[in-house]
């Protein structure tokens, strides 16, 4: 036996759809708190002081958090390249902007404290809220788009196509339960980070971050819950209605798929999954409740549980979908024909089980140097040495 079929093309292939759940949920996990640090930055803080304490408490770890951004860019490239040609084509105004904001952020770091001048600060520090601001919105609204179905189409060859203007696809991209999404996203990462200051700051900074993570919270809450009557309400949903072959070829045009009924009967048929939501939920409810009550550690541990809830029952409701299509349901891409070659998937797999230890180990080590708050006295004292 050939040493990659031992674990069979169907089962890497849900292995691989879960293994990409768990990236991008890395990355909103940790990146999340660094982007709601970045749009809170001009409200929390009053001064430079307090800004550089803020902005000291996502210094040192930011970058390490971005990677998980990479390896979910690059898992998308590498175990399904259908995804990445279709959604990096479809999305690609969205996707330069999210881009430009990430690049202001480094370069908001790093040149930040490169003069005194009080402007030339508060320049890169409405840079830095825009670096955070921007991807949180934005990846919100590609969820809502996605949960609608892209207006794409393949050809015989697999080619992807986008008819229409331009213009008028950009501006489709920006419709109400799109940006309803958007809002749930960007509130809840502004709690998230909330949370994040919380933990790291205190005096002023902390109870203005507690303050307006409480708010978010609650907005977070209601527009989750709001999305959630209108995806079952008013957004058709999909399904396949031919035979699913789970081994087969990654050709999407072999499956049938029509777009009917709603999303929510996924819960009729996996009553299961109704943990994700529920999670969801819980983890914003106690989080927001834990902000008010002026509690750190386990406000950013309910904080995550929150975020994971979320983005988990995105997935689970689309379950096998992972990018639909509106203007061509056959065209919709499946966990079951959208991946890489059996080989390809086995590969990474083992690549994966070796390296992906070593991250977290390395990752866990880093917060537990850096473990502490970050004080007025601190930033001061070092000068230089400090953003």
């Amino acid at each position: 036996m050939i040493l990659h079929e031992l674990i069979s093309f169907d089962l890497l292939r849900l292995i691989w759809w879960g293994l990409l759940g768990v990236l991008l949920i890395g990355f909103a996990l940790t990146d999340g708190f660094d982007m709601g640090v970045g749009a809170l930055l001009p409200f929390v803080a009053k001064g430079d002081t307090e800004r550089r304490v803020v902005i000291n408490t996502v210094g040192p770890v930011w970058e390490g958090n971005q990677v998980w951004f990479i390896l979910g860019g690059g898992a998308i490239f590498a175990a399904w390249p259908p995804l990445y040609a279709v959604s990096f084509s479809g999305f690609y105004l969205a996707m330069f902007a999210v881009l430009a904001a990430l690049i202001l952020r480094p370069v908001g770091f790093k040149y930040r404290s490169k003069r005194p001048s009080p402007a030339w600060r508060s320049g890169w520090d409405w840079a830095l809220f825009v670096g955070g601001a921007v991807p949180a919105l934005i990846f919100g609204v590609a969820v809502g788009n996605v949960l609608q179905g892209v207006p794409f189409e393949l050809t015989e060859d697999l080619m992807p196509l986008y008819p229409g203007a331009f213009y008028a696809k950009f501006l489709g991209l920006l419709n109400p339960f799109a940006l309803l999404a958007g809002v749930v996203s960007l509130s809840m990462l502004l709690m998230h980070g909330a949370a994040w200051l919380t933990l790291k700051t205190e005096g002023a900074v902390q109870m203005r971050a507690r303050k307006i993570g409480t708010v978010a919270g609650g907005v977070a809450l209601l527009t989750y819950a709001l999305a959630g009557l209108w995806l079952g309400a008013a957004i058709p949903g999909y399904h396949i209605v031919s035979p699913v072959v789970a081994n087969g070829p990654s050709n999407p045009l072999l499956t049938e798929v029509v777009r009917e009924g709603s999303w929510l009967s996924a819960y009729a048929a996996r009553p299961w999954i109704a943990v994700a939501p529920a999670l969801g939920f819980l983890g914003i409810a106690l989080a927001t409740l834990g902000l008010r009550a002026g509690r750190e550690v386990s406000t950013l541990l309910f904080s995550k549980l929150g975020i994971f809830g979320v983005i988990a029952s995105v997935g689970l409701t689309m379950f096998p979908f992972i990018l639909p299509s509106s203007t061509m349901p056959s065209a919709s891409l499946t966990v079951w024909d959208a991946s890489s070659s059996h080989l390809t998937l086995f590969v990474m797999l083992i690549v994966t089980v070796i390296f992906m230890p070593l991250i977290l180990a390395y990752t866990a080590w880093v917060y537990k140097v850096l473990w502490g708050k970050v004080t007025v006295a601190e930033v001061t004292e070092h000068g230089d040495t400090l953003y």
